[in-house]
């Protein structure tokens, strides 16, 4: 496959419930943020962060490409769409930015597996079976399938993928995309919780 592969990490989020920005957590001195950059930067032609307008300007942001999102109030979708739109003839590789586990066996995994012919590529969630989509493919030409949900009202990314023909594919690490919301969640997490 020749297209190009952009990579977009969701960093828009509000982090409510973690009370904090979830981009900014610690990991050994390195933010989530930028391990996530350096990751897609290993296996994709290029990498944006994705962001809300206000955030446009954050020192930990602002020293990455940006794609600003364009819609407001939809959610991780905004910053997904926003990329499709932006560049419509690439594949994007999108990974929430809250996800501690994702490693690169995970990323080149679906990457490896991009070519079925389907606007969507994603694992199957090993809690639910149902397609995690902050961690999967939104293929070129994707764009005016997923604008035609959020003109419905539909703007979870997940029901996108569930009522949309989605290559699915199964884990290779099970733990992988567990994310992190909480700061329960972090004291698990690899992160830990370093205050």
């Amino acid at each position: 496959m020749t297209r190009a592969v952009y990579g977009l990490v969701l960093a828009g989020g509000e982090s409510r419930r973690m009370g904090r920005d979830k981009a900014l957590l610690d990991r050994g001195g390195q933010s989530q943020l930028a391990h996530m950059v350096e990751l897609l930067e290993q296996c994709t032609d290029q990498v944006f962060v994705s962001a809300r307008a206000e955030q446009q300007d954050d020192a930990a942001r602002s020293q990455y490409a940006l794609l600003v999102d364009r819609y407001k109030n939809l959610g991780p979708v905004a910053g997904i769409l926003t990329a499709v739109r932006e560049y419509p003839d690439v594949d994007w590789l999108v990974v929430a930015c809250d996800l501690p586990n994702v490693d690169a066996e995970t990323l080149q995994n679906l990457l490896a597996h991009r070519d079925g012919g389907q606007y969507f590529t994603a694992y199957i969630s090993s809690y639910d079976e149902l397609p995690e989509p902050l961690c999967a493919i939104y293929h070129s030409g994707s764009a005016d399938a997923i604008q035609a949900f959020v003109d419905s009202g539909i703007n979870c990314p997940r029901k996108i993928l569930i009522r949309s023909d989605t290559q699915l594919l199964e884990q290779v690490n099970p733990q992988s995309l567990d994310n992190i919301n909480t700061p329960d969640d972090l004291k698990n997490s690899v992160l830990q919780d370093k205050g």
